[in-house]
This record gives C-alpha cells, sequence and structure tokens, in this order.
C-alpha cells in the first residue's frame, strides 16, 4: 500500500473540463493562464452535425472540437512538453499513477462521468470524455480537482479503476497525462493570435457541408423534417437529444460561445487590437441566441410550445446563428491577416 500523499494543488472550479484542467495544471507549474485563453490558444471553438456517428442513436452535434485536441493544441502552441499514456489493465495503470504522484506532480486523467460517485445522479450519463486531476491519496482514497466543483474531492480507488476503465467510446483505456516542463515565459501572445486565426480558419473554410458555421444551417435542413420523417413523438425525442448536446454535454453551443467572447475580451488586450472586444459582444449576442433557441426548443418538447412555434421556426432561428458565425469569423479571419 503507498502512503498517503497530498500534493499542494491550487483548484479552481472552471466551466469545461478539459480547458479547466490545462488551466489548473499549468498554474500549479507557474504558467498562470485562464480558462478562455486555455480555449482560444487551443482554438475550442467549432461546429458540427455528424449525421454519420450517432450517441444513443441520434446524430451528434458537437459544439467544439475533439475531445483531447485543445490541450494537444495548446501545449504545441505553447511550448508544453506532455507526458501520455494508456494501459491494457487496471493494475499498471494505478501503479503508473501512484509513481507519478510520488515526485509531487499532479495528474490529468480521462474517465466516464457515470462512474464518479461524488457527482450528483442526475448529473451521470455514459460520456467517456471527462478530464479531472489527481493530485494526492489517502488511504484507499484519492484525492480530486473536477474542474466543474466547486472544491476538491475524493473517490475511493475501486471507483476511479472502475471510470478510467469504463467500457464504449472513447474508450479510456486508463488514459493520463502530465506536463514534465512548462515554459513559463511562454510567448502567450503569438499563441493567442495563432489559436484566433485557427478557428476563424476552420469555422469558415472547412470544406464538408456538416462542419464549421456553414454546418449550423445544414442541421436547419434536416430539423425542417424531424416531424415528417420521425413521427411527433420521435421528433420530440430527437429534438430533446438535440438540446441535451447543445446545453448538458461539456459546456455545450451557447456556453462555448460565451467562452470564446471572454477569450476575445483579454485578447483584446494581450494582442492590442480593441476591436476584438466588439467581436467579443457579438460573440456574447450569438451565445444570447442559442440560449433562446434551446429555451424554444425544450417548451416544444414539453408540449409547451408558444402560438407559432414549429420544426420551420426553430430551423429559421439556426439558419440565422449560421448567418451571424459565417459574418463575425470571416470578420476575424479578415482581421487576423492585417
Amino acid at each position: 500500500m503507498s502512503k498517503d500523499l497530498i500534493i499542494p494543488f491550487e483548484h479552481q472550479q472552471s466551466a469545461h473540463c478539459e480547458t479547466g484542467v490545462i488551466s489548473n495544471l499549468m498554474r500549479f507549474h507557474g504558467l498562470r493562464v485562464s480558462e478562455p485563453m486555455a480555449f482560444g490558444i487551443g482554438s475550442g471553438l467549432f461546429y458540427s452535425h455528424m449525421p454519420f456517428i450517432k450517441m444513443n442513436g441520434i446524430p451528434v452535434t458537437s459544439y467544439r472540437i475533439l475531445p483531447g485536441h485543445i490541450f494537444k493544441r495548446f501545449s504545441r502552441s505553447v511550448g508544453v512538453e506532455m507526458r501520455r499514456m494508456r494501459f491494457r489493465d487496471p493494475a499498471s495503470a494505478m501503479d503508473a499513477l501512484d509513481r507519478v504522484l510520488d515526485q509531487g506532480l499532479p495528474v490529468g486523467m480521462l474517465t466516464s462521468v457515470f462512474y464518479l460517485p461524488y457527482l450528483p445522479k442526475a448529473f451521470r450519463f455514459h460520456f467517456n470524455g471527462h478530464n479531472i486531476v489527481v493530485f494526492g491519496r489517502e488511504g484507499d482514497e484519492y484525492l480530486v480537482s473536477d474542474p466543474v466543483m466547486d472544491a476538491t474531492t475524493r473517490i475511493h480507488r475501486n471507483a476511479l479503476v472502475r471510470a478510467r476503465f469504463a467500457k464504449g467510446m472513447p474508450n479510456t483505456s486508463g488514459r493520463m497525462y502530465y506536463p514534465v516542463r512548462v515554459p513559463t515565459d511562454a510567448d502567450l501572445r503569438t499563441a493567442a493570435a495563432r489559436g484566433l486565426r485557427r478557428t476563424a480558419r476552420d469555422m469558415v473554410n472547412t470544406p464538408l457541408p456538416m462542419f464549421g458555421a456553414k454546418g449550423i444551417p445544414y442541421l436547419a435542413g434536416k430539423l425542417r423534417n424531424y416531424e415528417r420523417r420521425l413521427g411527433e413523438r420521435d421528433a420530440r425525442l430527437a429534438l430533446g437529444n438535440l438540446i441535451r448536446m447543445q446545453e448538458e454535454i461539456g459546456t455545450g453551443g451557447a456556453g462555448f460561445r460565451f467562452m470564446f467572447a471572454a477569450f476575445l475580451q483579454e485578447a483584446a488586450t494581450l494582442l492590442d487590437r480593441p476591436s476584438l472586444r466588439e467581436h467579443a459582444q457579438a460573440m456574447t449576442r450569438i451565445g444570447d441566441q442559442w440560449r433562446e433557441f434551446a429555451f424554444e426548443a425544450g417548451r416544444m418538447c414539453k408540449g409547451r410550445a408558444e402560438a407559432g412555434s414549429t420544426y420551420d421556426t426553430l430551423a429559421d432561428r439556426l439558419v440565422e446563428l449560421g448567418r451571424l458565425e459565417t459574418a463575425l469569423f470571416r470578420e476575424l479571419a479578415r482581421s487576423g491577416k492585417a
């Protein structure tokens, strides 16, 4: 049995697990970077509606890039050297965790939300892409900094093993990671400018119709046919799952837009580009409209839709959101070349 160990780790609650872990781990290693800045440098904002990938039988709609890619992009841009590990069996995974903790290093890892007993039952569902940080152990329990929690918590060794090796997609495989080199003098200015350019480019120049800003009206076209193609009951179920992907899984559609707006506010000062504050305000308004779409769609799912609210009016909202995001990111792409 390994002896008790507590690493002095500063926990800060975050809006999203991956960006929260980045910010908290960087702070431990002496590089102070906010969660929105980590999100922006990592070019985390995106949009996709993928009929060919399904979760619980429903096509996946995502408002960010693939899980793990924000950390990878951030690390490359800032010059952080990461050690990433995956395992075939729980025993070797837990031994490796203990060895790194014994070096005085907190460890990030991928877990299943469903098997984290400290989360309220209402928040647990089968999603294997949740990031946490383990920063110590006491007896049979490990100390956990979960970015979505307001304080640190703890988890029994057996429960942690189950969360690290949950079946399903993605395959967690006991994945863990930790920085081995963090430049405290990193050039955040250059990294922020690069992240901003990449986000703008990806949102307006990705060629396939279901990706980037053009993916939003693409979903609108699908939404118009929900009731005719699925029937009233299944159409409501599909719409409910769409809202869940937008507002409950990760930070969701509006949440990621608000986080990107906060990045633009920081970048305006860091890059000495005051115009980015106006773009931040525009992105905040877009986030508000995503929330309004979710509210209207939620009422429809519950059979409480206001007069005149139909799948067509919801689709019209999406078309307008696509237009607004396309215009904003085209302007950001142009200004980034200046």
